[in-house]
């Protein structure tokens, strides 16, 4: 059972630990769709390609990932996720490049402020792998990077705000920083006794478990805030035996973990899929967190569902499902003060 976490001691975390191999699987993903295809028993000219899509939006997949998808399956449901097609050219009207208005709740340099008391530090634009869905794939990252400059315009703007009291690590994924890179950042913010609570926001424990190395962990043991781990999984298929332990890992460190999904049509659009998702991701130690309705970036327009069927969806979650396991169904509007729950008075639908 997940229980709170106690709050510590601010100490610096001494890094004296050695890297683990997790560098070496990074160096490993595969990058082309050809050879992921081949590599599936899939041919590419069966599976609408795209090379402008790939042009627009490499690939880049962890080959411990590829090995959780389905041999010869054209419908796998990671493999969805990931291969680059015609339809990302496809320009839908209400798509746009920033869909959640990033740029629009700039704070400082790497720094998006969005909702009161929080304040999120886009720590990177390098991911492990690149999502087709991702919200942030048209973000100018090398503009907008909290690490320019060691830090410190992000730091200090945290540090001049003291209604700030929690602080979120994104970007791109933060833990694809070296672990003393991250040791670096929370050094700095330890110094700000506003800070209450520290967030970090990864995929990598799903998609490259080789990350949670001693390094990392003795990092997050160390750390004087009470830690939420939000880990991304969109299907139960992302969990394996190496997942499940590097979970159990990062509980031991005393982080809260909780996953969040997007609903993406032919990955998790049905109910039997969504439900295995939330009972799979509670046996590896991780509460469902959000359920997000697709956040609508030019390039994604096929993965959308309807809010209709979104909301037909998540009530057979809470028929079905104990409470603890039905994830909250948001959907994420530029200029909202939250996000946005998809019931109740007040929500209209996106797509009436």
């Amino acid at each position: 059972m997940i229980t709170a976490a106690p709050a510590r001691t601010p100490e610096k975390a001494v890094l004296t630990l050695p890297a683990d191999r997790w560098q070496a699987h990074w160096r490993q993903a595969i990058r082309d769709p050809s050879q992921l295809l081949a590599e599936l028993g899939l041919a590419p000219e069966d599976m609408g390609v795209s090379a402008e899509a790939l042009a627009q939006f490499p690939l880049r997949v962890p080959r411990g990932f590829v090995a959780r998808m389905r041999h010869g399956d054209p419908a796998d449901p990671l493999l969805r996720q990931v291969l680059p097609i015609s339809d990302e050219m496809q320009v839908v009207p209400g798509f746009s490049f920033d869909a959640v208005g990033d740029n629009q709740a700039k704070k400082a340099t790497g720094v998006i402020q969005k909702y009161r008391g929080r304040a999120l530090l886009v720590a990177t634009g390098s991911c492990a792998i690149h999502c087709r869905y991702c919200f942030r794939r048209h973000f100018d990252y090398a503009e907008e990077n909290a690490a320019k400059g060691g830090w410190q315009e992000a730091v200090a703007a945290i540090a001049a705000d003291p209604d700030i009291d929690e602080v979120i690590l994104s970007g791109g994924d933060p833990l694809s920083l070296a672990t003393s890179k991250l040791a670096e950042l929370t050094d700095a913010l330890a110094a700000i006794s506003h800070i209450k609570r520290l967030r970090i926001h990864s995929r990598l424990p799903v998609v490259l478990p080789e990350r949670v190395d001693e390094a990392l962990l003795h990092w997050l043991a160390a750390l004087p805030w009470p830690v939420a781990f939000v880990i991304h999984a969109n299907h139960a298929n992302e969990f394996d035996a190496s997942v499940d332990d590097a979970m159990a890992r990062l509980r031991g460190t005393g982080a809260q973990l909780l996953n969040q999904a997007v609903l993406l049509r032919g990955v998790n659009d049905d109910l039997a899929t969504l439900a295995e998702l939330s009972e799979r991701s509670f046996a590896a130690g991780v509460l469902p967190y959000y359920l997000h309705q697709l956040d609508r970036v030019q390039g994604v327009a096929h993965f959308e569902i309807s809010d209709e069927q979104a909301l037909s969806l998540h009530a057979g979650l809470m028929a079905r499902l104990s409470g603890y396991l039905v994830p909250k169904l948001v959907r994420e509007i530029a200029g909202d003060t939250s996000k946005r729950p998809m019931q109740g008075p007040g929500y209209e639908l996106a797509s009436a």
